[in-house]
């Protein structure tokens, strides 16, 4: 069906101000905000996020058992016009639609979340060429270009992920299946990571079935940084401005992405990350246990900084 990938991530949360310090934090362009409203926040392909009152009526229910501050859409972006209408006609043979002006199709999926699918409006930019120097190949950096720069801008380039805790993973693993998203790996006993057949990343969205009743909304969500450096300096960044990390740095196995979570106002983690694996239908989806041995390859905790001599 020709999903390129997420689009927008929309939030209902409580405190709009601290919401929109931590996404300017973040590296996210400010499109537009309003205090008592909220706003919309971009990263460099125009991807974002949208932030809103948790009671704004404009906004998609909570999902079950969910209390704001909550996401309460995700919003995918497809290749055309043919694509959203495709996409259309398959969701109204099977339940409730409603269509915008501008053409975009919000429906609930099956594991109760506001989903939505609008032509995509990614745009092209500019950014550093990151380069790595690695023996035994030709150099990614000209003579005299110093990578380690402490007053580098580092810009999200990309909306990557969102992650959900669900009650039947098996149902809203075939929802979006339907919607011919492929099972890239997988948790054993406990959720997919599943890609739309638009794109190659690893994943977009990752299913974890809830063990506890309370344990119902999204999870994390993210945006691609260019580097692992990158996801090490800028979360650094988040430390010093007094953000609470909750794991990492790290670099997973499953997807391969660098990764670092912190705390947020969102109710749901925040991270950072880069590198991830693309794949394309070659690929045999691998199967695991859940658990720190297939969760990390490695894994740091934030200290305070050293120098010698201290």
């Amino acid at each position: 069906m020709n999903i390129v990938g997420l689009e927008y991530l929309v939030f209902g949360v409580d405190d709009i101000a601290g919401a929109r310090q931590s996404l300017l934090d973040y590296g996210l362009e400010e499109a537009e905000y309003e205090p008592l409203k909220g706003g919309r926040y971009l990263a460099l392909d125009g991807t974002g996020m949208i932030v809103r009152a948790g009671d704004d009526p404009s906004l998609p229910p909570l999902p079950p058992k969910a209390s704001t501050p909550s996401l309460r859409e995700t919003v995918y972006g497809v290749r055309d016009a043919d694509a959203l209408s495709t996409i259309r006609s398959h969701l109204e043979a099977e339940r409730t639609v409603s269509v915008d002006n501008d053409g975009t199709v919000h429906c609930i999926d099956d594991a109760g979340f506001g989903v939505a699918f609008t032509v995509t409006r990614r745009r092209s930019y500019d950014a550093r060429y990151l380069g790595f120097n690695v023996p035994g190949q030709p150099p990614g950096r000209a003579p005299n270009d110093c990578a380690a720069n402490p007053d580098e801008e580092i810009k999200p380039r990309t909306l990557s992920h969102v992650v959900y805790f669900v009650e039947d993973v098996k149902k809203a693993e075939a929802f979006y299946t339907r919607l011919s998203f492929v099972v890239t790996d997988r948790f054993n006993h406990l959720g997919p990571f599943m890609r739309p057949a638009g794109m190659l990343d690893h994943h977009t969205l990752f299913m974890i079935e809830s063990q506890n009743d309370h344990m119902i909304g999204c999870n994390h969500f993210t945006f691609h940084l260019g580097s692992g450096a990158e996801v090490l300096q800028h979360g650094w960044n988040f430390v010093k401005k007094g953000y609470k990390s909750f794991w990492g740095p790290g670099r997973h196995i499953l997807g391969s992405n660098f990764f670092w979570y912190f705390n947020s106002p969102f109710g749901a983690l925040i991270e950072f990350d880069a590198d991830m694996d693309q794949h394309d239908d070659s690929w045999v989806p691998r199967a695991c246990d859940p658990g720190s041995d297939n969760s990390q390859i490695f894994l740091f905790d934030a200290r305070n900084k050293w120098a010698p001599g201290e």
